[in-house]
């Protein structure tokens, strides 16, 4: 499987653990290898997961990212579960892991992730996209590009944009 990661289109060797409706926390069993685990799975069984150093973790967009905070730098990718498309709780989710919790690690967004999302997403903190395997993976790396600048500040654009325009007898921070 490929996923967008900085922007480029790179192999995945992650394997997103999923649940089945037989399947409890306690009882999965995380395989050996790269393994992002639900959180839940990571709760239960952190005290047999935690000197792992290929385990990632993902949240779902109803879970809080402080459940993590004293693990965070334990886990190489932290996942972001978008269920669907019209479900924008993992923006927050992103945004808290980077600026309040402090994580610097990989930030992933996976579930129902569109090139549409791809642009707003990345100003929140995520750096790695996995898209639905039903889209164009090329297509949705076009989605970087769909807008050319942004009023806002953010977790990539510290300055709004009447901070970074230089006008007629100002400085730009002036």
């Amino acid at each position: 499987m490929k996923i967008i990661k900085n922007k480029t289109i790179v192999e995945d060797d992650w394997h997103v653990l999923r649940l089945d409706e037989q399947d409890t926390a306690e009882n999965i069993t995380v395989a050996t290898g790269k393994i992002i685990a639900p959180l839940r799975v990571w709760q239960a069984q952190r005290d047999s997961l935690q000197q792992r150093s290929d385990l990632g973790v993902w949240l779902g967009s109803a879970e809080r990212p402080e459940e993590l905070k004293d693990d965070l730098q334990k886990f190489a990718v932290i996942a972001v579960d978008f269920p669907r498309f019209a479900d924008g709780r993992g923006y927050s989710i992103a945004y808290n892991l980077r600026v309040h919790l402090g994580y610097t690690g990989e930030l992933r967004a996976i579930g129902d992730v569109l090139r549409d999302q791809l642009f707003y997403m990345q100003r929140v903190g995520f750096d790695a996209f996995a898209p639905r395997p039903d889209r164009d993976i090329e297509d949705a790396l076009k989605g970087f590009a769909d807008f050319s600048d942004v009023y806002q500040i953010s977790y990539n654009q510290k300055l709004p944009l009447f901070r970074r325009v230089q006008r007629k007898g100002r400085t730009a921070t002036g």
